[in-house]
């Protein structure tokens, strides 16, 4: 007998079935994958376990005792935790504040240095590293992820949902998780673990359960299942994992950054004295360590982030300075990890998201009023060449899939014929379609001439498909590698972990 089972899970939103009659189930000291498209109802199938969301029918029940949750704190106190793709945190509080968040019997003077004590002491179990005192505005999504996991440890709970956990990790951090994941469930915990990775689920998980849309294909034994399988019951067809991706001869540099100096949102020198340069036709990939001022430095070539020293030239002209609005005239299109609270407004709908970048623009603009029908036209022509499932184009943009988010935000970013794309994690959470999708609009732009700058913490995603790669870490530069394909991921390690390339090519001279 399962430690948890869920049956004939059913959830509706505005007539949309989300969950249609699923079944699932946990056992304790057990890693079981939840996988399906984006928009297949994993997430809604387990935030109806959290308490998040109440089901239209169905049961839940814990070591054989229904349970009826009408809230997140009602799971946790049954033993459930839950870490979400888009973590549940409090942005003007910090760490140790944000783990004791609706905790229950909590004296009127906090003890908080017992608090950080236990939240350093968690941290180095199972070596999830982060300041107790910073702000969670002021850190990095990779480690907003460490504070949502550890968050769940603090307050005990015996199972623990990870929605996709290695998403902003290193390969080298994502071993180091999978061994955390072994340890916890050696220690009896019982894991879901949702991912779009398939060579994760193989490696990690015992039982594997598939969703298309809405409804479970099957629950397999992860031992007597392959990768292509259970890409065939995500998507209903035979799936090819390769792209197609030509050799091109890189143009000249379109976009530079010159000598960059760039502060955090602490204040502190993040981008140190960075020189960047971007081509025509050509893929530049950064890869490193998530924090490492790889998103400062898009920022700031987007027009973002304030420059404290440097240049950035378009061409021969000087845009140092000037507004986000001035980046997007000169072609330079923005595509951020964070969809929902940089790339997309969460409460506008699919219409008003997809003009974001024109709204003041012909023909959508009208003299003193928009032209609803014109944005329309266009909102539905995105959607269908982006191949975005919305129910409608009043739809929330919230009540969209993360994948269709993703690819909204594309679609939008791509529309306007850019001649820079700045990509920071667009495959973030992705199922197998929708990243091979993603993959090839990016190579599509690049033969078309487009120069384009690729940020990812997937080493595969980035040796794939950069013609040439660069390597941060602390702000600064590692090495420049003209040929990515021929470079072993023990060499990008070592450079993401602080080591020039040149002084790895002297020791192995």
């Amino acid at each position: 007998m399962s430690d948890i089972e869920m049956r004939g899970i059913t959830k509706r939103f505005s007539g949309v079935i989300a969950n249609n009659g699923v079944d699932f189930d946990l056992c304790q000291g057990e890693v079981h994958a939840l996988l399906g498209e984006n928009g297949a109802g994993k997430s809604t199938l387990m935030n109806t376990l959290y308490g998040l969301y109440q089901p239209d029918s169905g049961t839940i029940t814990i070591s054989g005792k229904r349970q009826e949750f009408t809230s997140p704190h009602d799971a946790i106190t049954a033993g459930i935790g839950m870490v979400h793709q888009h973590f549940m945190l409090i942005p003007s509080q910090t760490v140790w504040e944000n783990m004791i968040l609706g905790l229950d019997q909590l004296p009127q003077v906090l003890p908080k240095k017992k608090i950080i004590e236990r939240i350093q002491a968690i941290s180095e179990k199972y070596c999830l590293q982060v300041d107790p005192l910073s702000s969670i505005w002021q850190l990095s999504i990779g480690e907003q992820q460490r504070v949502a996991i550890l968050q769940m440890l603090f307050r005990k709970t015996r199972f623990l949902i990870l929605d996709e956990p290695t998403a902003v990790l290193t390969p080298q951090e994502a071993q180091h998780l999978f061994e955390v994941i072994r340890q916890m469930t050696g220690e009896g915990y019982g894991i879901v673990f949702i991912s779009h990775k398939l060579e994760e689920v193989m490696s990690l998980s015992h039982r594997v359960t598939v969703l298309r849309k809405g409804k479970k294909v099957g629950t397999v034994e992860t031992s007597q299942t392959s990768k292509e399988q259970l890409a065939e019951m995500m998507i209903g067809e035979k799936f090819v994992f390769s792209i197609n991706k030509q050799k091109r001869q890189a143009g000249p540099v379109i976009l530079e950054g010159d000598r960059l100096l760039v502060l955090s949102d602490r204040g502190l020198p993040v981008v140190r004295e960075v020189t960047i340069q971007i081509r025509e036709s050509e893929i530049l990939g950064i890869a490193g360590i998530s924090g490492n001022g790889q998103e400062e430095l898009c920022e700031a070539l987007a027009g973002l982030r304030k420059v404290e020293s440097g240049d950035i030239s378009m061409g021969k002209e000087d845009i140092t300075g000037h507004s986000p609005r001035y980046f997007i005239a000169q072609g330079i299109c923005y595509i951020p990890a964070d969809r929902k609270g940089t790339g997309l407004i969460a409460n506008l709908t699919v219409n008003e998201n997809s003009i974001l970048k024109q709204y003041w623009k012909k023909p959508i603009a009208q003299k003193t009023w928009i032209d609803w029908k014109a944005v329309a036209t266009f909102a539905l022509h995105l959607i269908q060449k982006f191949k975005v499932m919305a129910p409608s184009l009043i739809t929330p943009v919230k009540n969209l899939s993360g994948g269709n988010q993703q690819k909204l935000m594309l679609g939008r970013e791509l529309s306007g014929s850019p001649r820079v794309v700045i990509a920071v994690h667009p495959t973030w959470g992705l199922d197998v379609a929708a990243t091979k999708f993603i993959r090839e609009q990016l190579l599509v732009e690049r033969d078309r001439g487009v120069g384009i700058l690729l940020v990812s913490e997937d080493l595969e995603e980035l040796l794939s498909l950069s013609d040439r790669l660069v390597v941060m870490c602390k702000g600064k530069i590692m090495g420049n590698i003209e040929n990515p394909s021929e470079m072993s991921p023990e060499t990008l390690g070592l450079m993401m972990a602080g080591t020039p390339l040149d002084c790895i090519q002297k020791v192995t001279a």
